[in-house]
C-alpha cells in the first residue's frame, strides 16, 4: 500500500491552528482556561505552529480523575493549548486513516456513532431473522482495557503502513510515548483526540482480518465491543476461536471473558440496548440511572439545571428505542412533583 506523504505542512498553517481552536473550545468556550487562552489568541496559534513545525512541541501534564457513568474509567486529560495542537495533528492525518477504515467500524468518527452502530445492527437483525426468517446466532465481543493495553510499537507500526511523512510520524510517535501514568510502551490515555484516532487505526487491524481473511459478511464494531451475526452456531464458535487467538497472537490484547455466543432473538446487547429484530429496549441500567436522578433531584441532593441536562441527555439516548411508556411514567412523576412544590411554596415558576 502507498503511503501518503506531505501531511506535516497541513499541520502548522495558521488556518489550521485557528480551526484547531475553535473544535477544542467547542461548547467549553466559557471554561476557564479557554478563557485565559482566548486573551492571547494569536499569540498562542502562533507558538502552537512554530512548535509543530519545528518539531519542539513538548506535550503537558495529564490531569487526571475518574468518571463512573455508564462505568468507570480513568480519564487522563491535557491543558487546553495540546488539545489545539492534537486537533491540529489529527486534521492533517484523520483523512488519510478514515477513507481506509471499514464501513461498519463505529464511534469517533463523523456520522457513525452509537446510535448509527445500533441501526446497523438492528437492520440487519430485522433482514436476517424477519425477512429471511432465519435463526440468528450472535457473538458478542469485547476487547479487555482496550485502550490501556494497545501495544505502542504495533501501533506505530500500523500508522507507518499509511502514513511516510517522517516529520508526522515522529510527533505522532511522541504523542504515543507520553501516555501519563499508563506503564511504558503500552496504552494511550482515554480522553485524548489522538486516542480515540489510534484506537480506531489499531482496530482496523481486527476489521481487516474479520473481513479479509474471515470473510464475514454481518459485522459491526462500536471500539472495543463488536457483533458477529451467523444462522451457523459451528462456524460462529469457529470464528470467535480463530479471532480470540488473532487477537492475542497478533495484536497482544485478550478478549473479554464475558465475551459469549447467544441466540439473537433473546436480544443483543449493544452499543447501550437490547437489540430484537422488530424493536429495541434501553438497558435496565439506563432507567435505573434516570430513576436515580430524578429521586436525587426530588430530594433536593441534585440541582435542577444539573438535572435537566442529564435528563435531556438520556431522554435523547432512550428515544431511539420502545420506550414511550417508560418515559410516560416518569414524566407524570415529575409534573406530580412540580405540583405539589408549587402547591407547599418551595417552587419557583417564571
Amino acid at each position: 500500500m502507498k503511503t501518503v506523504k506531505g501531511l506535516h505542512e497541513k499541520m502548522y498553517t495558521f488556518d489550521n491552528a485557528n480551526i484547531s481552536f475553535h473544535k477544542a473550545a467547542e461548547n467549553k468556550r466559557f471554561h476557564e482556561e479557554v478563557l485565559a487562552f482566548s486573551m492571547s489568541k494569536e499569540d498562542e496559534l502562533l507558538r502552537a505552529c512554530e512548535e509543530v513545525e519545528t518539531l519542539t512541541y513538548s506535550q503537558g501534564p495529564y490531569t487526571v480523575f475518574k468518571v463512573w457513568e455508564p462505568k468507570e474509567r480513568l480519564i487522563m486529560a491535557l491543558p487546553f493549548y495540546d488539545r489545539v495542537v492534537q486537533h491540529m495533528i489529527v486534521n492533517a492525518i484523520g483523512p488519510v486513516f478514515e477513507e481506509r477504515f471499514y464501513c461498519h467500524s463505529y464511534a469517533c468518527r463523523e456520522g457513525k456513532g452509537m446510535h448509527a452502530a445500533s441501526n446497523q445492527l438492528y437492520k440487519w437483525l430485522y433482514e436476517l431473522m424477519v425477512v429471511q426468517g432465519l435463526r440468528i446466532y450472535a457473538f458478542k465481543g469485547d476487547i479487555s482495557k482496550y485502550f490501556a493495553s494497545i501495544p505502542h510499537d504495533g501501533l506505530k507500526d500500523e500508522n507507518r503502513r499509511y502514513i511516510g511523512d517522517k516529520k508526522a510520524l515522529y510527533l505522532m510517535d511522541n504523542i504515543i510515548d507520553r501516555n501519563g501514568i499508563l506503564p511504558d510502551g503500552v496504552g494511550i490515555p482515554v480522553g485524548n483526540l489522538t486516542s480515540q484516532l489510534f484506537a480506531n487505526v489499531y482496530g482496523n487491524r481486527l476489521d481487516k482480518f474479520i473481513k479479509h481473511t474471515l470473510h464475514i459478511k454481518y459485522y459491526v464494531r462500536y471500539m472495543d465491543d463488536f457483533i458477529i451475526l451467523s444462522p451457523d452456531l459451528i462456524q460462529l464458535k469457529e470464528w470467535a476461536k480463530r479471532i480470540e487467538e488473532f487477537l492475542e497472537e497478533e495484536m497482544r490484547l485478550h478478549i473479554n471473558p464475558k465475551s459469549t455466543i447467544l441466540y439473537a432473538g433473546n436480544g443483543v446487547d449493544f452499543c447501550g440496548y437490547i437489540h430484537f429484530p422488530t424493536y429495541r429496549k434501553v438497558r435496565k441500567a439506563s432507567v435505573r440511572r434516570l430513576k436515580k436522578d430524578v429521586k436525587n433531584l426530588e430530594a433536593g441532593e441534585l440541582g435542577r439545571d444539573i438535572f435537566n441536562r442529564k435528563y435531556q441527555s438520556r431522554l435523547g439516548h432512550m428515544g431511539h428505542a420502545d420506550t414511550y411508556h417508560i418515559t410516560k411514567a416518569i414524566e407524570y412523576e415529575l409534573l406530580f412533583w412540580e405540583w405539589e412544590q408549587t402547591e407547599s411554596g418551595l417552587l419557583i415558576t417564571a
